[in-house]
Protein backbone atom coordinates (compact mmCIF):
# COMPACT_ATOMS: atom_id res chain seq x y z
CA UNK A 1 0.00 0.00 0.00
CA UNK A 2 1.72 3.21 -0.72
CA UNK A 3 2.42 5.50 1.74
CA UNK A 4 -0.09 8.79 1.14
CA UNK A 5 -2.77 5.63 0.79
CA UNK A 6 -1.71 3.99 4.22
CA UNK A 7 -1.65 7.08 6.08
CA UNK A 8 -5.24 8.35 4.96
CA UNK A 9 -5.99 4.65 6.09
CA UNK A 10 -4.27 4.99 9.06
CA UNK A 11 -6.30 7.86 9.95
CA UNK A 12 -9.81 6.42 8.80
CA UNK A 13 -9.66 3.48 11.21
CA UNK A 14 -8.29 6.02 14.05
CA UNK A 15 -11.17 7.90 13.89
CA UNK A 16 -13.21 4.85 13.20
CA UNK A 17 -12.15 2.67 15.93
CA UNK A 18 -12.87 5.64 18.45
CA UNK A 19 -16.80 5.60 17.71
CA UNK A 20 -16.93 1.85 17.15
CA UNK A 21 -14.11 -0.85 17.71
CA UNK A 22 -16.54 -3.74 15.97
CA UNK A 23 -17.45 -1.67 12.95
CA UNK A 24 -13.38 -0.66 12.15
CA UNK A 25 -12.99 -4.53 12.72
CA UNK A 26 -15.50 -5.20 10.58
CA UNK A 27 -14.19 -2.71 7.65
CA UNK A 28 -10.43 -3.95 8.26
CA UNK A 29 -11.64 -7.14 7.88
CA UNK A 30 -13.59 -6.15 4.21
CA UNK A 31 -9.93 -4.46 3.71
CA UNK A 32 -7.84 -7.64 4.77
CA UNK A 33 -9.98 -10.10 2.14
CA UNK A 34 -9.92 -7.47 -0.94
CA UNK A 35 -7.99 -9.32 -3.38
CA UNK A 36 -5.39 -7.24 -6.01
CA UNK A 37 -6.40 -5.99 -9.42
CA UNK A 38 -5.73 -9.43 -11.83
CA UNK A 39 -3.88 -6.94 -14.27
CA UNK A 40 -0.25 -8.03 -14.33
CA UNK A 41 1.72 -4.98 -12.94
CA UNK A 42 5.31 -4.49 -14.59
CA UNK A 43 6.83 -6.20 -17.94
CA UNK A 44 8.00 -9.45 -16.43
CA UNK A 45 4.60 -9.83 -15.09
CA UNK A 46 2.97 -9.34 -18.49
CA UNK A 47 5.51 -11.33 -19.87
CA UNK A 48 4.68 -14.24 -17.53
CA UNK A 49 1.19 -13.53 -17.68
CA UNK A 50 1.11 -13.42 -21.57
CA UNK A 51 2.71 -17.08 -21.84
CA UNK A 52 0.73 -18.47 -19.23
CA UNK A 53 -2.28 -17.87 -20.86
CA UNK A 54 -0.96 -18.93 -23.95
CA UNK A 55 -0.10 -22.34 -22.65
CA UNK A 56 -3.67 -22.68 -20.63
CA UNK A 57 -5.06 -21.97 -24.28
CA UNK A 58 -5.63 -25.60 -24.75
CA UNK A 59 -7.13 -26.84 -21.54
CA UNK A 60 -10.61 -27.48 -20.92
CA UNK A 61 -11.91 -24.75 -18.89
CA UNK A 62 -14.72 -25.20 -15.83
CA UNK A 63 -16.55 -22.55 -14.05
CA UNK A 64 -18.46 -23.48 -10.16
CA UNK A 65 -20.26 -21.66 -8.47
CA UNK A 66 -20.02 -21.56 -4.54
CA UNK A 67 -22.35 -20.78 -1.98
CA UNK A 68 -23.85 -17.39 -2.05
CA UNK A 69 -23.12 -16.60 -5.24
CA UNK A 70 -19.32 -16.29 -6.26
CA UNK A 71 -17.50 -18.18 -8.35
CA UNK A 72 -14.15 -19.78 -9.03
CA UNK A 73 -12.41 -21.34 -12.14
CA UNK A 74 -10.57 -24.63 -12.96
CA UNK A 75 -8.19 -25.70 -16.08
CA UNK A 76 -7.81 -28.96 -16.95
CA UNK A 77 -5.14 -31.14 -19.01
CA UNK A 78 -5.39 -34.39 -20.03
CA UNK A 79 -8.46 -34.73 -18.51
CA UNK A 80 -11.39 -37.43 -19.93
CA UNK A 81 -8.62 -39.96 -21.27
CA UNK A 82 -9.82 -43.75 -20.62
CA UNK A 83 -8.08 -45.44 -17.97
CA UNK A 84 -7.08 -44.90 -14.68
CA UNK A 85 -4.61 -42.09 -14.30
CA UNK A 86 -2.70 -39.63 -11.55
CA UNK A 87 -5.60 -36.96 -10.58
CA UNK A 88 -3.53 -33.78 -9.17
CA UNK A 89 -5.04 -30.20 -7.63
CA UNK A 90 -2.55 -26.93 -7.93
CA UNK A 91 -3.52 -23.88 -6.29
CA UNK A 92 -1.60 -20.53 -6.10
CA UNK A 93 -1.08 -17.52 -3.76
CA UNK A 94 -2.60 -14.68 -2.64
CA UNK A 95 -2.78 -12.19 -6.26
CA UNK A 96 -1.94 -14.56 -8.26
CA UNK A 97 -3.16 -17.34 -10.61
CA UNK A 98 -3.08 -19.99 -12.47
CA UNK A 99 -1.27 -18.11 -15.67
CA UNK A 100 1.72 -17.57 -13.06
CA UNK A 101 1.48 -21.37 -12.23
CA UNK A 102 1.76 -22.89 -15.77
CA UNK A 103 6.13 -24.57 -15.34
CA UNK A 104 4.51 -26.24 -12.51
CA UNK A 105 1.34 -27.34 -14.21
CA UNK A 106 3.05 -28.31 -17.16
CA UNK A 107 6.13 -30.63 -15.48
CA UNK A 108 2.89 -32.37 -13.99
CA UNK A 109 1.11 -32.95 -17.21
CA UNK A 110 4.05 -34.22 -18.69
CA UNK A 111 3.65 -36.79 -16.06
CA UNK A 112 0.37 -38.33 -18.24
CA UNK A 113 -1.33 -37.17 -14.81
CA UNK A 114 -5.05 -35.23 -15.07
CA UNK A 115 -4.00 -32.32 -14.08
CA UNK A 116 -7.07 -29.65 -12.22
CA UNK A 117 -5.36 -26.22 -11.66
CA UNK A 118 -8.11 -23.56 -9.89
CA UNK A 119 -8.45 -20.00 -9.60
CA UNK A 120 -9.56 -19.05 -6.29
CA UNK A 121 -12.40 -16.25 -6.25
CA UNK A 122 -11.10 -12.81 -6.39
CA UNK A 123 -8.05 -14.07 -9.22
CA UNK A 124 -7.79 -14.49 -12.39
CA UNK A 125 -10.88 -15.69 -14.70
CA UNK A 126 -12.61 -16.57 -11.21
CA UNK A 127 -13.18 -12.92 -11.34
CA UNK A 128 -14.38 -10.60 -8.06
CA UNK A 129 -11.78 -8.76 -5.76
CA UNK A 130 -12.87 -10.89 -2.72
CA UNK A 131 -11.55 -14.02 -1.16
CA UNK A 132 -10.79 -15.43 2.79
CA UNK A 133 -9.67 -19.09 3.41
CA UNK A 134 -13.32 -20.00 4.38
CA UNK A 135 -13.87 -19.57 0.15
CA UNK A 136 -10.82 -21.12 -0.56
CA UNK A 137 -11.52 -24.58 1.37
CA UNK A 138 -14.82 -24.41 -0.35
CA UNK A 139 -12.79 -23.98 -3.84
CA UNK A 140 -11.43 -27.36 -3.22
CA UNK A 141 -13.93 -28.74 -1.22
CA UNK A 142 -16.48 -28.26 -4.41
CA UNK A 143 -13.29 -28.84 -7.08
CA UNK A 144 -12.56 -32.49 -5.13
CA UNK A 145 -16.79 -32.89 -6.07
CA UNK A 146 -16.44 -32.09 -9.81
CA UNK A 147 -13.38 -33.99 -10.68
CA UNK A 148 -12.80 -36.89 -8.00
CA UNK A 149 -10.54 -37.76 -5.34
CA UNK A 150 -6.70 -36.01 -6.17
CA UNK A 151 -3.87 -38.58 -5.46
CA UNK A 152 -1.72 -35.55 -4.83
CA UNK A 153 -2.15 -31.75 -4.23
CA UNK A 154 0.36 -29.24 -5.21
CA UNK A 155 -0.19 -25.81 -3.63
CA UNK A 156 1.80 -22.04 -2.53
CA UNK A 157 1.63 -19.59 -0.70
CA UNK A 158 -1.77 -19.10 0.36
CA UNK A 159 -3.06 -21.80 -1.66
CA UNK A 160 -0.95 -24.53 0.35
CA UNK A 161 -2.40 -23.26 3.63
CA UNK A 162 -5.78 -23.95 1.93
CA UNK A 163 -5.14 -27.29 1.17
CA UNK A 164 -3.45 -27.83 4.42
CA UNK A 165 -6.42 -26.64 6.28
CA UNK A 166 -9.01 -28.61 3.87
CA UNK A 167 -6.75 -31.85 4.31
CA UNK A 168 -7.04 -31.26 8.41
CA UNK A 169 -10.80 -30.92 7.94
CA UNK A 170 -10.47 -27.64 10.18
CA UNK A 171 -13.93 -26.18 8.76
CA UNK A 172 -16.84 -27.84 10.65
CA UNK A 173 -19.59 -27.61 7.67
CA UNK A 174 -17.36 -28.55 4.77
CA UNK A 175 -15.55 -32.55 4.32
CA UNK A 176 -11.73 -33.14 4.65
CA UNK A 177 -9.84 -33.06 1.47
CA UNK A 178 -8.96 -36.67 0.89
CA UNK A 179 -5.89 -36.34 -1.60
CA UNK A 180 -3.03 -39.22 -0.71
CA UNK A 181 -0.05 -36.60 -0.83
CA UNK A 182 0.17 -32.96 -0.29
CA UNK A 183 2.78 -30.27 -1.61
CA UNK A 184 3.39 -27.14 0.08
CA UNK A 185 5.45 -24.04 -1.40
CA UNK A 186 6.25 -20.98 0.60
CA UNK A 187 3.07 -21.36 2.18
CA UNK A 188 2.34 -20.42 5.93
CA UNK A 189 1.62 -22.83 8.55
CA UNK A 190 -0.55 -20.73 10.77
CA UNK A 191 -2.11 -17.50 10.38
CA UNK A 192 -2.91 -15.56 12.95
CA UNK A 193 0.70 -13.67 12.56
CA UNK A 194 -0.85 -12.33 9.05
CA UNK A 195 -3.78 -10.69 10.98
CA UNK A 196 -1.57 -9.46 13.94
CA UNK A 197 0.75 -7.66 11.08
CA UNK A 198 -2.31 -6.13 8.98
CA UNK A 199 -3.40 -4.65 12.17
CA UNK A 200 -0.53 -2.80 12.74
CA UNK A 201 -0.04 -1.66 9.47
CA UNK A 202 -3.37 0.22 9.54
CA UNK A 203 -3.16 0.93 12.92
CA UNK A 204 -5.34 -0.97 14.59
CA UNK A 205 -6.00 -1.02 18.40
CA UNK A 206 -6.73 -3.94 20.81
CA UNK A 207 -10.65 -3.62 20.29
CA UNK A 208 -10.51 -3.52 17.07
CA UNK A 209 -8.07 -6.21 16.47
CA UNK A 210 -10.47 -8.65 18.10
CA UNK A 211 -13.20 -7.90 16.56
CA UNK A 212 -11.36 -8.11 13.26
CA UNK A 213 -10.50 -11.33 14.08
CA UNK A 214 -13.58 -12.45 15.43
CA UNK A 215 -15.04 -11.76 11.62
CA UNK A 216 -13.17 -15.55 10.75
CA UNK A 217 -15.09 -17.03 13.52
CA UNK A 218 -18.10 -15.74 12.41
CA UNK A 219 -17.86 -16.44 8.73
CA UNK A 220 -16.50 -20.08 9.27
CA UNK A 221 -17.08 -21.04 12.52
CA UNK A 222 -13.40 -21.49 13.70
CA UNK A 223 -11.52 -19.26 15.77
CA UNK A 224 -8.35 -17.51 13.98
CA UNK A 225 -5.84 -19.94 16.09
CA UNK A 226 -7.63 -22.74 15.40
CA UNK A 227 -6.57 -22.45 11.80
CA UNK A 228 -3.03 -24.09 12.74
CA UNK A 229 -1.96 -26.10 9.37
CA UNK A 230 1.79 -26.88 11.21
CA UNK A 231 -0.31 -28.00 13.83
CA UNK A 232 -3.02 -30.09 12.00
CA UNK A 233 -0.24 -31.80 10.04
CA UNK A 234 0.93 -33.68 12.71
CA UNK A 235 -2.20 -35.04 13.11
CA UNK A 236 -2.51 -36.42 9.27
CA UNK A 237 -0.74 -39.77 8.28
CA UNK A 238 -0.32 -38.62 4.75
CA UNK A 239 2.94 -38.25 3.00
CA UNK A 240 3.79 -34.53 2.85
CA UNK A 241 6.32 -32.56 0.85
CA UNK A 242 7.37 -28.76 2.73
CA UNK A 243 9.10 -26.67 -0.45
CA UNK A 244 10.59 -22.97 1.09
CA UNK A 245 13.58 -20.67 0.66
CA UNK A 246 15.28 -19.02 3.56
CA UNK A 247 15.68 -16.03 1.64
CA UNK A 248 12.40 -15.78 1.34
CA UNK A 249 10.95 -12.35 2.45
CA UNK A 250 7.09 -12.98 2.53
CA UNK A 251 6.62 -16.24 4.52
CA UNK A 252 9.32 -16.57 6.64
CA UNK A 253 10.93 -20.21 6.84
CA UNK A 254 10.01 -21.34 10.38
CA UNK A 255 6.79 -21.83 8.89
CA UNK A 256 8.44 -24.56 7.02
CA UNK A 257 10.55 -25.92 10.13
CA UNK A 258 7.46 -26.22 11.73
CA UNK A 259 6.14 -28.55 9.39
CA UNK A 260 8.76 -30.27 9.26
CA UNK A 261 9.07 -30.93 12.63
CA UNK A 262 5.12 -32.01 12.47
CA UNK A 263 5.90 -35.66 11.95
CA UNK A 264 7.69 -37.99 10.31
CA UNK A 265 5.58 -38.32 6.92
CA UNK A 266 7.06 -34.51 6.37
CA UNK A 267 10.22 -33.99 4.20
CA UNK A 268 11.50 -30.60 3.92
CA UNK A 269 13.22 -29.23 0.27
CA UNK A 270 14.88 -26.40 1.07
CA UNK A 271 14.81 -24.13 -2.38
CA UNK A 272 17.40 -21.65 -1.62
CA UNK A 273 17.93 -18.44 -3.56
CA UNK A 274 14.38 -18.60 -5.14
CA UNK A 275 12.75 -16.49 -2.95
CA UNK A 276 8.94 -16.42 -2.79
CA UNK A 277 7.62 -16.25 -6.22
CA UNK A 278 10.38 -17.70 -8.79
CA UNK A 279 10.32 -20.79 -6.52
CA UNK A 280 7.26 -21.85 -8.30
CA UNK A 281 9.17 -22.38 -11.62
CA UNK A 282 12.33 -23.50 -10.59
CA UNK A 283 13.82 -26.19 -11.82
CA UNK A 284 15.06 -28.04 -9.32
CA UNK A 285 11.60 -27.35 -7.49
CA UNK A 286 9.48 -29.38 -9.75
CA UNK A 287 12.08 -31.81 -10.43
CA UNK A 288 11.97 -32.38 -6.54
CA UNK A 289 8.21 -32.64 -6.80
CA UNK A 290 8.12 -35.23 -9.60
CA UNK A 291 10.25 -37.40 -7.42
CA UNK A 292 8.08 -37.04 -4.41
CA UNK A 293 4.88 -37.83 -6.23
CA UNK A 294 6.66 -40.62 -7.89
CA UNK A 295 7.39 -42.67 -4.82
CA UNK A 296 10.99 -41.88 -5.33
CA UNK A 297 12.78 -43.72 -3.18
CA UNK A 298 14.42 -40.90 -1.57
CA UNK A 299 13.65 -41.56 2.56
CA UNK A 300 10.23 -39.23 3.13
CA UNK A 301 11.18 -38.31 7.06
CA UNK A 302 11.48 -35.22 7.77
CA UNK A 303 14.82 -34.28 6.97
CA UNK A 304 16.37 -31.32 5.39
CA UNK A 305 17.84 -31.65 1.37
CA UNK A 306 19.90 -28.00 0.66
CA UNK A 307 19.47 -27.46 -2.49
CA UNK A 308 22.18 -24.94 -2.74
CA UNK A 309 23.14 -21.62 0.13
CA UNK A 310 23.20 -17.92 -1.06
CA UNK A 311 26.98 -17.07 -1.25
CA UNK A 312 28.23 -15.48 1.69
CA UNK A 313 25.21 -15.47 4.05
CA UNK A 314 21.64 -16.89 4.83
CA UNK A 315 18.52 -15.06 4.95
CA UNK A 316 17.47 -13.40 8.08
CA UNK A 317 14.64 -14.67 9.82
Amino acid sequence: MPNFALKVTRLGFSLLQAVSPLLAGKTAFRLFCLTPSAKPKGAKARAAHAAGRAFLQSAERIEFRLVGGRRAHAYRINGGAAGRRQRYLVTHGWGSSMEYMTDLIGALAASGAEVIGVDFPGHGRAGGRFLHMGLAVETIAAAEVRFGPFDATVGHSFGGAALMVSAAGLLPEIEALSAGKIVTIGSPSEMKWLFAGFGRMVGLDKAAQAALEGEVHRLTGRRLEDFDAGEAAATMARPMLVIHAEDDKEVSANHARRYAASGRSVRLFWANGFGHRRIVSAEPVLAEIQRFLADDPIKNDAEIIPLFELPGKRASL
